[in-house]
Formats: structure tokens, sequence, C-alpha cells
């Protein structure tokens, strides 16, 4: 069976040609756990994206990892490929909900990284989420949204991008990102 990492996991061997894409839904702890619990991927992922260079996409909780530290109902170590660490929302604006969920305005930042070609300044796209990835360095910040203040919605440095919506929630925005995924060469 492949799985899309180069390398073994759980006794399957993994072929990683161009990239991978780490998709998260749940808890941080949960989804590290899941990780772990996989034999050989937390590896797999360090040979192949770290390593080697490949390109790669976390996607919500998935980007969440790519952080130092999780602080989602306990500390839980990521992979520590961004420094930076996942805490609550928080907001003075008590008429805001928590998750943020639902559509919001990307606002981007500094150079426009290849996985946003083509896609304008101030897309909808679409959030689910109650905590967020705040990196240790703001240069790592590829795009934020206002919500009761700037919260990251994307980061990324050298081969690794990561994006805290849903791209497959997030229409024709949503499918241009991945596109632009699949075509980027790092």
């Amino acid at each position: 069976m492949t799985t899309g990492l180069g390398g073994k996991a759980r006794g399957f061997a993994v072929d990683f040609r161009l990239g991978n894409q780490l998709p998260g839904v749940g808890a941080f702890a949960d989804c590290r756990r899941g990780l772990d619990a996989l034999d050989g991927m937390v590896e797999a992922l360090e040979e192949q994206v770290i390593k080697a260079g490949k390109p790669f996409l976390g996607i919500c909780v998935g980007m969440q990892l790519m952080a130092s530290m999780g602080r989602e109902h306990q500390n839980t170590p990521g992979l520590n490929w961004l420094e930076g660490e996942v805490v609550a929302l928080d907001s003075s604006d008590k008429t805001l909900k928590f998750p943020h969920m639902g559509w919001n305005n990307l606002e981007f930042h500094a150079s426009l990284h290849p996985i946003f070609q083509g896609i304008p300044v101030g897309a909808h796209v679409y959030f689910v989420h109650s905590y967020g990835f705040s990196p240790a360095d703001s240069k790592h910040v590829l795009a934020s949204v206002d919500y009761g203040g700037q919260t990251t919605a994307a980061v990324g440095r050298d081969n690794l991008a990561g994006i805290q919506f849903h791209p497959e929630k997030s229409q024709a925005v949503g499918l241009k990102l991945i596109t632009n995924f699949l075509n980027w060469r790092p």
C-alpha cells in the first residue's frame, strides 16, 4: 500500500514523489498520538520533508502539528518544523463565537507564496478551529485573517506550507490552492 511518504510506515512501502499533505481534524494531542501510533510515520515525514526537501502542505491541525508545541488541553510536542506554539484563540470581542467557524477573508503578508498564486487578496476561505498557530518568527506568517484580531491563516518557509483553513470546503479558492501546491517545486 502506498501512502505517499517515502520509507516504511506501519510495514507498508511508502512513495513520496512530488510532495505530501497532512490533513487533520480534531485535537492537537490526539492527532500527534495518531501520527506516533503509525510505526515509522514521523521518521518518514522527517526524512522526506525536512531532509529531502519534498513539498509539504499541512491543513488545519496538520498545519498546527508543524509547531514546536501544542497547548490544547495539555502540552504536546509538535513536529518542530516551524518554531512556535498552538494556543487557544482569544478575543476581547465577546460577540465572537468560538470555535471560529465559517468564512473569512485572507490577508497576505510580504511576498505572495507560490501556493497562493492567482488567489486574490480578500479571498473567502472556510475555517473551523478554536486554536491557532503563533509562530515565533512573524516572517513565517504567509497569511492571516481578522477574527477579533489578527489570526494566523497560513505559515511557511522553504518547502513547508501550512494552512489553517479547509481548502476542500473553500470552493474555487481551495481548488486553486491545491492545484498550486501540486505544481509547486521549491
